[in-house]
C-alpha cells in the first residue's frame, strides 16, 4: 500500500511544480495530497508492516504484527505530534506576516524610499541589494522583495531596468534569508524543528550568504544594464508621523523573537505572539489618536461631518491581508511529507542516498533541485531523512544555505522569484537567459566560503 501514498503524493508534487501552467493555486493539490495521503494510511494500516516514531526517531519493532488498535492509536499520536510540529511553523508565520502588514499600515516601509537617493545605476544597484540582503534576514525574503519592488516601482520609471533590479533584490533576497532563523520559511523550519540554533547558523551562514549576495551583485554591476546614470522619479512623503517609530517597533520586536527564545527556551511561536502584542498594543494607540484627531476638527467650510478618517483597527486590517493561501499550502505539504515519514519511507530512502552519494554533493544537487520544485517539501522531507545527525550538526547548516540560495537559479524556484515575476512582468525565458549564470556564480562563491569556514572552524 506504500506505493498508493507514495504515487499521490508524487502527484500532488507534480500538480505544484506547474501551478503556473495548469493555473491552479499550488494549495490545492498540496492540502488534497494531505488528505489523500493520510486517508489511505487510516483506511490501510492492518497492510503497513513499518512506522516511522517521531518521538524516537526510529522504526517502530514489529510493527506489522500488532494489533489494529494499537496501530490506529499510534498513527493517531503521530499525526498529532505531526500537526503540533506544523502548527509550531504556521502560528509564527501568521505572527510575522500580521506584524509587517501593520508596520505597512503606517506607511512605515516608506522610510527605506527616501533612503534611495544616488545617480548612477551601480549605486542604485547596491543600495537594493544591501537593503533586500537586511531586510529579508528580519521580514524574510518574501515580504522584503515585495517592499522593495514596490518602492522600485515609485523611483525608477524605465522598465527594462526595472526588471534587472528586481532580479538582484531576488538574489539578494534569498541570500540574505538563509543565515537568519526568520528570514526564510526553510530555515525557520530548521530552527523550530531545533535543528539549528540562531548563535551557529549565522556563525557558519553569515559570510557564506554575504558571498553569495556580494559576487552576484559584483558581477552584475560590471554589465551594461548598470552602467552609466540614473534619473529617480521625485520622492514622495507617504508616510506619517508614526511611520518610523512603527518600522523600528516591529523589526525590532521580530528580531528579538530569537533571543526570546534563547533566554526562555520556550517555542519560538510564543515570542512571535509576544512580539506581536506589543506592536498591536502601540498600533492601537497611533490609530485611536489619530481617529481622535480627525473628529476634532469638526465639520468642514460647507458644513459637512468630517468623515476623512474612519477608524479602523490596524490589527484587523493586518489580519485580512496576510498570505493564508501559503500557509495553507504549509499546511498541505508538510502534513503530507509526514505521511511518507511515517510509513518509514523516507527512512529508508535516506539510507539509501547515504551509501551511494555523498552529504555534501547530495546538498548542493538539494539546491539544484530547490530552483525547479519547491523547497519547502524538500526541507520537510530532510527533516524526516537525516534524523541521526545532531543540532547544529554542518549538515543542517549546509542545507538551509543550499535550499534558500539554490532557489535563485530559475524565476519560479523562489516565492521572492515568483513575486517578483508578477510584480514586474518578468518573463521565464528572460531570467533564464540573463540572470541563470549571476545566480550560479554568486551561490558557488556562498558553498566555496562555507566549506572553507567549516574546515577552519
Amino acid at each position: 500500500m506504500e506505493i498508493y501514498v507514495l504515487a499521490v503524493f508524487v502527484l500532488g508534487y507534480f500538480l505544484i511544480t506547474i501551478e503556473h501552467t495548469i493555473k491552479i493555486d499550488k494549495l490545492i493539490p498540496a492540502l488534497c495530497a494531505m488528505a489523500f495521503s493520510w486517508a489511505i494510511i487510516a483506511l490501510c494500516i492492518n497492510s503497513f508492516d513499518t512506522w516511522f516514531n517521531p518521538a524516537t526517531h526510529s522504526l517502530v519493532d514489529g510493527f506489522g504484527n500488532l494489533p489494529i488498535d494499537d496501530k490506529t492509536h499510534l498513527m493517531e499520536e503521530t499525526l498529532l505530534h505531526h500537526l503540533g510540529k506544523t502548527a509550531e511553523i504556521l502560528v509564527f508565520l501568521i505572527g510575522a506576516m500580521t506584524i509587517v502588514e501593520i508596520v505597512d499600515y503606517f506607511n512605515g516601509f516608506s522610510v527605506f524610499q527616501k533612503i534611495i537617493n544616488f545617480k548612477t545605476k551601480k549605486a542604485i544597484l547596491w543600495v537594493f541589494s544591501g537593503l533586500a540582503f537586511i531586510l529579508s534576514a528580519i521580514i524574510d525574503n518574501l515580504t522584503a522583495t515585495i517592499v522593495l519592488i514596490s518602492i522600485l516601482q515609485k523611483v525608477v520609471s524605465e522598465k527594462n531596468l526595472r526588471i534587472w533590479y528586481a532580479a538582484l533584490i531576488v538574489i539578494a533576497a534569498n541570500a540574505g534569508g538563509a543565515w537568519s532563523p526568520i528570514g526564510d520559511v526553510t530555515t525557520t523550519m530548521l530552527w523550530i524543528g531545533d535543528k539549528v540554533s540562531t548563535p551557529m547558523l549565522i556563525q557558519y551562514l553569515l559570510i557564506p550568504s554575504i558571498a553569495c549576495a556580494v559576487a552576484a551583485t559584483g558581477i552584475a554591476s560590471l554589465l551594461p544594464a548598470f552602467k552609466g546614470q540614473i534619473k529617480l522619479n521625485p520622492v514622495k512623503d507617504e508616510g506619517n508621523k508614526y511611520s518610523f517609530r512603527m518600522l523600528v517597533l516591529g523589526l525590532g520586536s521580530i528580531v528579538c523573537v530569537p533571543v526570546f527564545k534563547i533566554i526562555t527556551h520556550l517555542p519560538p511561536y510564543v515570542g512571535m505572539m509576544l512580539a506581536l502584542g506589543v506592536v498591536s498594543v502601540f498600533a492601537e494607540i497611533y490609530s485611536n489618536r489619530d481617529f481622535a484627531l480627525s473628529q476634532a476638527t469638526g465639520p468642514d467650510p460647507d458644513g459637512n461631518a468630517n468623515e476623512s478618517k474612519h477608524h479602523e483597527s490596524p490589527v484587523h486590517n493586518a489580519l485580512t491581508k496576510i498570505e493564508l493561501p501559503s500557509i495553507l499550502f504549509f499546511l498541505g505539504i508538510l502534513l503530507a511529507v509526514a505521511a511518507l515519514e511515517s510509513l518509514g519511507l523516507l527512512f529508508v530512502f535516506a539510507t539509501i542516498l547515504k551509501e551511494t552519494i555523498s552529504l555534501d554533493l547530495l546538498m548542493v544537487l538539494f539546491g539544484f533541485a530547490s530552483a525547479v520544485i519547491d523547497n519547502v517539501p524538500l526541507v520537510a522531507a530532510s527533516l524526516g531523512m537525516f534524523t541521526e545527525f545532531a543540532p547544529d550538526d554542518q549538515l543542517w547548516h549546509f542545507l538551509a544555505y543550499c535550499a534558500g540560495t539554490g532557489g535563485s537559479m530559475l524565476i519560479i524556484g523562489s516565492a521572492a522569484g515568483v513575486v517578483a515575476m508578477g510584480m514586474e512582468k518578468i518573463t521565464f525565458g528572460w531570467y533564464l537567459k540573463k540572470i541563470l549564470w549571476i545566480a550560479l556564480v554568486g551561490y558557488f562563491a556562498g558553498i566555496a566560503v562555507f566549506m572553507l569556514m567549516r574546515n577552519l572552524i
